[in-house]
Formats: structure tokens, C-alpha cells, sequence
């Protein structure tokens, strides 16, 4: 199969299929870091505007900067209560569209993957930063199959299909963030597992809503239609339901944060 590229271009599917994963993990992720109220913060590769929503709601920050690539993504974010405060535009993570010293806080939400270049994306994270500012991530355990879509490109996988990916799964790797992050300068770099859960009213439920996905829905487009009928039965025995037809499983993330020295 030919490497095809991910592309986030319809917001609110992105909503059905990873709002709930991404709201989860972020809601943990923030109470990690505690940060101060009256921050400014950018978000790099906000997508749809999820966790910017969050920042939004909890941290009460004097300025929210949205990057993405994604016009798509962009507008439903600017749907969102948060855009009263949050700006949205289209912008690069490897060359963000600010000064230095612009904020003080730069984060990634389940994006670092999908940077080409995830040590210049996190140079760039450094730079606009203040002294002292905050450098955070965290993404999807990709490398270790926890990921939200795991239980359907493990059974791909296993097929002898080869599923669309993100071009750079091993920035998901917990040693790889801390190795990211220190080789970036930063300091006081401290790292933990995120465990999250979702409940699917029933398999077909959660098919549907994984479909959505812009990594797997090119690649079940491929497969012939016995082919996929094999892949539901497979991913069907590997999550099964509860008495009342519910599927239940876990994702994990990876985080990581640091200081840009003073």
C-alpha cells in the first residue's frame, strides 16, 4: 500500500471520533501541571480547538494563541465558547508565526507525532516561550499500541495490512519525550503515564465513530468488503461487551514538561 498522509480537514468528526479521548487525557494532563492562572499561552497543533476549550475553562489565561495547519479544523474551533478569548490561525509547528518571548506557556496536545520534525517543533516551542516558561506535551502511547484506534490497527496489523500512520510514531515513546526535551535545554523535565477510559453505547457505536478517523478510514477504503467483515469479527472478539452491549477499553498517553531555563 502506498504511504498515504493524514489529514485533519472536518472538525466536527474529529469531535465525535477524539473529543471525548482528547477532553479525558486533557483534563488530567492540566491537573499534572497545575499551572498559574493569567497565563499567555500558545497551543501548537490545536486542531479543533479541544484543549484549548480547556484552558480556556480552567486555567483562566490572559491569552490564547490556536496554531494548525488545518483551515478545517480551525473553523469548528472558532465555534467554540473559547474563541471570545482564543485566537485561531492557520500557522506550522516547526515555524511559528511569533516572536521570542511571546508566551508563557507553549503546549502540544496529541500532536507531536505528526510533526516532521519533532526536535524542531520543540526548538520552536522553546523560543517563544519566556525564561522559566513552560514547555508541555503529551501523545497517545502510539509506539506501545495504546493509542484510542489501537484495537482496530492492531487487528489491521495482524491481517498483513499495513495501516496509514502518523510519520513519526517514535516521538510518542516516553524516552523519547524526555530525550526531546532535555536535548532541547529545558529544565526541571519531569514526565508521567495518562490512563483514560471510554464507553461505546454499543460495537456499532464505537465502529462508526472510529471510522471518522481521517488515519483509518483510507486504509479500510482499500480493503476488499470480506476483508473488513473479517476485521469487524476480529476487533468485535478482541472488545467484548458488557451485559448491556457497552464497549469499555482504555488509551494511555505520555507527558511530558519542562522549563526553559533563566
Amino acid at each position: 500500500m502506498a504511504e498515504q498522509q493524514i489529514r485533519f480537514d472536518d472538525g466536527a468528526s474529529y469531535e465525535q471520533m477524539m473529543g471525548i479521548w482528547s477532553r479525558s487525557a486533557g483534563e488530567i494532563f492540566l491537573d499534572w501541571l497545575a499551572p498559574p492562572l493569567g497565563l499567555r499561552w500558545i497551543d501548537i497543533g490545536c486542531g479543533n480547538g479541544a484543549f484549548t476549550e480547556l484552558l480556556v475553562e480552567r486555567c483562566s489565561p490572559a491569552e490564547v494563541q490556536g496554531i494548525d495547519p488545518s483551515e478545517g479544523q480551525l473553523a469548528f474551533a472558532r465555534t467554540r465558547p473559547a474563541s471570545s478569548l482564543a485566537k485561531f490561525q492557520q500557522g506550522d509547528a516547526m515555524a511559528l508565526p511569533f516572536a521570542d518571548r511571546s508566551f508563557d506557556a507553549a503546549v502540544m496536545a496529541l500532536v507531536l507525532v505528526f510533526v516532521p520534525d519533532p526536535a524542531k517543533g520543540v526548538s520552536e516551542m522553546v523560543r517563544v516561550v519566556v525564561p522559566g516558561g513552560a514547555v508541555v506535551t503529551y501523545m497517545w502511547d502510539m509506539a506501545g499500541g495504546r493509542s484510542p484506534l489501537d484495537p482496530i490497527h492492531s487487528e489491521i496489523q495482524a491481517m498483513g495490512i499495513v495501516p496509514t500512520r502518523p510519520p513519526r510514531m517514535d516521538a510518542s515513546r516516553m524516552e523519547a519525550l524526555r530525550d526531546l526535551w532535555i536535548g532541547a535545554g529545558l529544565e526541571d523535565v519531569q514526565t508521567r503515564e495518562i490512563t483514560v477510559h471510554r464507553t461505546f453505547a454499543n460495537f456499532d457505536d464505537f465502529w462508526t465513530t472510529n471510522l471518522k478517523s481521517p488515519a483509518l478510514r483510507p486504509t479500510v477504503a482499500t480493503m476488499t468488503s470480506g476483508d473488513v467483515e473479517m476485521l469487524i469479527s476480529r476487533v468485535r472478539a478482541r472488545l467484548p461487551a458488557d451485559a448491556d452491549g457497552r464497549i469499555t477499553y482504555s488509551a494511555r498517553a505520555h507527558a511530558v514538561r519542562g522549563r526553559r531555563p533563566k
